[in-house]
């Protein structure tokens, strides 16, 4: 990959943050139960709480995130080369929510990639996008952004017959997206990626997450949108953040003790707190996690986590970003420096 440096990030939550209480009031669950077992406090729907009806598509978060960054940046749109945008839950199949996102910005005749992928799926834009990277191209936008909560429905008479393994799914998820621009120079940025790990891991190894697909000729059938296998997730995404932390952290050529920051996966509160134990950072780094506040939102929340690196980190500073994609076991992580 070329030398790949971040001028800015720029994020988008939806709408007002749902704590537990109304949470809960309008699925029947228990909000002492959220705290203890789940950890997550607040998050954003993408629709409105009382009437259920949209209001932002994933376009326009992540043209909201973008449009941030740019700002933040001091970037033109026209000088954009390229974006590359990481979901896991596109407002269509067709056409693209990354040429959507383009359209929304202005822009044109550039690549556009929409990577289909989970929580991992962030990683792999910025992956692609530190590969296009080169004399012609020397800055381009890389997005992450989810809806996942348009796949829960907001009846209570359908959320009150569902099972508890389905039921923690309105508990766990939120809806954001974020934008990072990248360049090749320099000059103005925040940070430097050191190191990058993007792969899969699921050879021979059963899904722990599936998102169904419904046609107009099979949307009839009793089949759940949304399933998680939570007792694999428990047991493979502390072992895999510990094994991509390790491996971060050999490439760049940093010990374990110099390591400044962690931006461990999130899943939920309760859950980040088991797999930061797991990776064993030293006792002098830092944690920033902010899936207490957010919620899940997958792809969104490596761009939520770096927006609050940015504000602390110091020059000459490192971070490692770790996130696990579990629908069929996806590695990505990365190491940033900050730039003096």
């Amino acid at each position: 990959m070329a030398q790949t440096h971040i001028l800015s990030i720029g994020t988008a939550l939806p709408g007002p943050p749902i704590d537990n209480p109304a949470l809960c009031k309008r699925i029947g669950a228990q909000p002492e139960w959220i705290d203890l077992f789940v950890g997550t406090r607040t998050r954003h729907f993408s629709v409105d709480f009382e009437t259920g009806e949209q209001t932002h598509t994933l376009a326009d978060l992540a043209a909201s995130a973008a449009r941030q960054a740019l700002t933040r940046a001091d970037v033109d749109p026209g000088e954009v080369g390229f974006l590359v945008l990481g979901t896991a839950t596109p407002d269509y199949l067709m056409p693209t929510t990354a040429n959507l996102v383009a359209d929304t910005l202005g822009l044109n005749q550039i690549p556009t990639f929409q990577l289909q992928s989970g929580c991992s799926g962030a990683i792999a834009a910025f992956e692609v996008g530190a590969r296009m990277l080169d004399e012609d191209r020397r800055i381009g936008l890389v997005l992450g952004g989810d809806r996942c909560f348009k796949h829960l429905p907001l009846d209570r008479d359908t959320s009150s017959a569902m099972s508890p393994s389905e039921l923690i799914n309105f508990v766990l998820f939120g809806d954001g997206a974020g934008a990072a621009v990248l360049s090749l120079d320099p000059d103005g940025a925040q940070l430097q990626i050191t190191s990058l790990i993007n792969q899969f891991r699921g050879l021979g190894r059963e899904r722990g997450q599936l998102v169904n697909w419904f046609g107009t000729a099979d949307r009839h059938l009793d089949l759940p949108g949304l399933q998680e296998d939570y007792k694999a997730i428990e047991k493979w995404v502390p072992e895999l953040s510990k094994e991509v932390l390790s491996a971060l952290l050999q490439t760049a050529g940093v010990a374990r003790e110099d390591l400044d920051f962690l931006l461990p996966p999130q899943l939920s509160g309760r859950m980040t707190e088991r797999i930061v134990q797991h990776m064993g950072p030293a006792a002098n780094c830092k944690e920033i996690s902010v899936v207490a506040d957010t919620g899940n939102t997958s792809n969104a929340l490596p761009f939520l986590q770096l927006d609050e690196l940015v504000q602390t980190i110091r020059p000459g500073e490192n971070a490692a970003v770790v996130a696990i994609e579990s629908s069929k076991w996806i590695e990505g992580g990365m190491m940033v420096e900050a730039v003096a």
